[in-house]
């Protein structure tokens, strides 16, 4: 008789706790399903991005300036960095992304990207062969999308 006791108590026991967690799981559900109508695989948010973006022009006396090499934008960035900050400014790491023409477009890290900025802006620039050139900033941003395709953003608005 004990063991029957045991046993029906027991299985009360069981039938409560499932009915417990079924109602809990009904009602989980239904908020879930009041409050998500969609799901999300992955969310990442970037506050601040370790690396900013410049996209630089070379700018020049002459009708026509020639084209940029990667060695050239390298010698004007050191030199105007090295004007402006000294040797602090000849160590901020800067990554060449790409040189086209008279465009080039460079990676370097986020805390430097104002001081960069200032200095490429304050650069008088170079003469050789009586010819003055220096670099001038068409755009700055913590994201590449952002500059690329700005070629023909100046002549937007004018006729």
């Amino acid at each position: 008789m004990t063991e029957n006791a045991d046993t029906s108590m027991s299985n009360t026991n069981d039938a409560t706790a499932a009915t417990t967690t079924t109602t809990t799981t009904t009602v989980t559900t239904a908020t879930t399903t009041k409050v998500k109508k969609s799901h999300e695989l992955v969310t990442a948010t970037i506050k601040s991005p370790r690396y900013s973006y410049a996209h630089l022009e070379l700018f020049s006396d002459t009708a026509n300036p020639g084209d940029l090499d990667a060695l050239q934008v390298r010698s004007y960035c050191t030199s105007a960095l090295k004007q402006f900050l000294g040797t602090t400014g000849v160590g901020i790491p800067i990554d060449i992304l790409k040189v086209e023409g008279k465009c080039c477009w460079l990676r370097l890290p986020r805390d430097d990207l104002p001081a960069f900025s200032a200095a490429i802006t304050a650069w008088q620039g170079s003469f050789q062969d009586r010819i003055h050139s220096s670099l001038r900033i068409k755009g700055c941003s913590d994201w590449l999308g952002s500059l690329v395709g700005r070629d023909s953003e100046d002549k937007l608005w004018s006729a």
